[in-house]
């Protein structure tokens, strides 16, 4: 089974020396989004990928191992969630912060139509499923400790599930784009989140 590494995870003290190579690298990254929404995982090729980016198949393979190991670092690096709130912040506008981001993701159309290729892809091949759940619960995880923090520190209802409150979140945003077609508002995010853990109060028991 193909574990794709997340970009953390390789040393890649180059990107500091040449800013050429950390070009190159974003290219790359958005070619293969490009690749997978249009052609799906099971089309989408390392030869695929370096004629969209305009480099050669050395260059590739010089920085990724393989299509996942490229898949897998475009996602993290092209996707990245917003970080902690700074001091004084809620866990709310910590939420709405996370939800938000998720819902312009899912209005992006590359970004979004990575999610029906992936989930395709999963189905065919376990390293594949591997890595898209692995991904999608760290992500999830994130906005589980959101509002596991908000729950322990009053600022939520304590009868909330986290995990559950989290997945009725994500989910209403990946039902409007893969159901309707449609992508749900970044307007509408501050009432999902009211609809799902409630209006916001001073403090609650």
């Amino acid at each position: 089974m193909v574990n794709a590494s997340t970009p953390d995870e390789r040393p890649r003290s180059s990107d500091r020396i040449d800013p050429r190579i950390t070009q190159t690298r974003r290219v790359v990254r958005e070619a293969v989004l490009d690749e997978l929404a249009d052609a799906g995982f099971g089309g989408l090729t390392v030869e695929s990928v370096a004629a969209r980016a305009g480099v050669g198949k050395s260059t590739i393979y010089r920085h990724w191992r393989d299509r996942l190991d490229l898949v897998a670092d475009a996602l993290e690096q092209l996707n990245r969630q917003p970080g902690p709130q700074p001091d004084g912040g809620t866990a709310r506008k910590q939420i709405e912060q996370l939800v938000h981001h998720f819902a312009t993701a899912m209005g992006d159309p590359r970004l979004s139509a990575t999610v029906p290729a992936l989930i395709e892809a999963a189905e065919r091949d376990a390293s594949i499923a591997e890595f898209f759940h692995r991904y999608n619960a760290q992500r999830r995880q994130t906005l589980v400790d959101a509002i596991a923090a908000g729950i322990e520190a009053g600022e939520l209802p304590g009868h909330l599930d986290s995990e559950l409150t989290a997945l009725a979140l994500i989910g209403p945003i990946l039902y409007r784009r893969l159901m309707t077609g449609e992508p749900l508002s970044t307007a509408q995010v501050t009432d999902l989140v009211a609809t799902a853990i409630g209006p916001e109060h001073r403090a609650w028991a």
